[in-house]
């Protein structure tokens, strides 16, 4: 039996260092990761779809392109007469990487400005996926025209996936950010936060401490991906069930290990097999990932 995997988020053109100051040009995002990597390890019976906003400039065309070639389906994908897609570069000292953004007036930040449209995405699919950055590129009002249609497909039984993934710079003030990352929660029935960041702007001493506050929201499963230091889930109120990180050889690049995970795990779940094998098995993948450059790898070295 197939099904329907809907993404909703931002994907932008990435640059990064290709040596003698040149700049190698990609394509990325959190929530266009996770749909990449749930495509490709997902029989073909499963479809995939990227939900977002991009312009009628060439990027925004060659981005379709690489989305269809990757087998995810772009139908729901709206152009917006003269906007373009976000961009961010990477650059490289000492081997450590840092991040300058320029999203301010990209596409993706109008995606749920066609509310029919949103709605007809949602209801066609059997899982939704998004994330605190989804939330963070949007305005006010469209948040809340996205949550509210993310609670209607909660209330109707469709699963509802969230990754809060926060990040500082997409908010006005932290008092917004926080708010709105719990308003997530609620609109989903899991939650796949990271401890580093939950730690970090909601002060949880412990992963029980993370795993309790989402519950606390209503959430009824809850998946704390903890690095080097494994997996804890929480599902329907059972005992939590703690998964070992698979070791990697050689950490090379960690950008896409949460979102690798994430889709890896969830084209586990939906299809039947139980929350701590799908853990695994996402972990095996996320180990895999971050031992190669890029956010994207080839699905031929992935784990079957």
């Amino acid at each position: 039996m197939g099904g329907r995997l809907l993404s909703i988020g931002e994907c932008m053109v990435e640059l990064s260092q290709a040596g003698e100051g040149l700049l190698r040009k990609g394509f990325a995002g959190d929530t266009f990761n996770t749909a990449w990597y749930a495509r490709a390890c997902l029989p073909a019976e499963w479809t995939v779809e990227y939900f977002t906003a991009l312009g009628d400039d060439p990027l925004s065309s060659e981005m379709l392109v690489f989305m269809k070639e990757a087998g995810i389906g772009t139908g729901h994908i709206r152009r917006i007469e003269g906007k373009t897609p976000g961009l961010y570069l990477i650059t490289l000292k000492n081997g450590e990487r840092t991040f300058s953004y320029w999203r301010d007036t990209a596409a993706a930040r109008k995606l749920a400005d066609d509310p029919d449209d949103l709605r007809a995405a949602i209801e066609a699919a059997d899982i939704i996926y998004f994330s605190g950055i989804t939330l963070g590129i949007l305005a006010p009002e469209a948040v809340e025209t996205l949550l509210a249609e993310l609670r209607r497909a909660k209330a109707a039984g469709k699963q509802v996936a969230f990754d809060p993934n926060i990040r500082p710079r997409l908010w006005t003030d932290r008092d917004t950010m926080l708010k709105t990352i719990e308003a997530g929660a609620r609109a989903a029935n899991l939650v796949l936060p990271s401890f580093d960041d939950e730690a970090t702007h909601f002060g949880d001493a412990t992963v029980t401490d993370t795993i309790a506050r989402y519950h606390a929201l209503g959430v009824e499963n809850v998946v704390v991906k903890n690095g080097a230091e494994g997996i804890t889930l929480s599902f329907g109120g059972s005992t939590a069930i703690h998964v070992p990180a698979v070791p990697t050889l050689q950490i090379v690049d960690t950008t896409s290990a949460g979102d690798s995970f994430n889709g890896a795990f969830l084209s586990r779940l939906v299809r039947g097999v139980s929350p701590a094998e799908a853990t695994t098995y996402g972990a095996s993948i996320a180990s895999v990932v971050i031992g190669h450059h890029g956010a994207l790898i080839s699905p031929a070295l992935l784990p079957g």
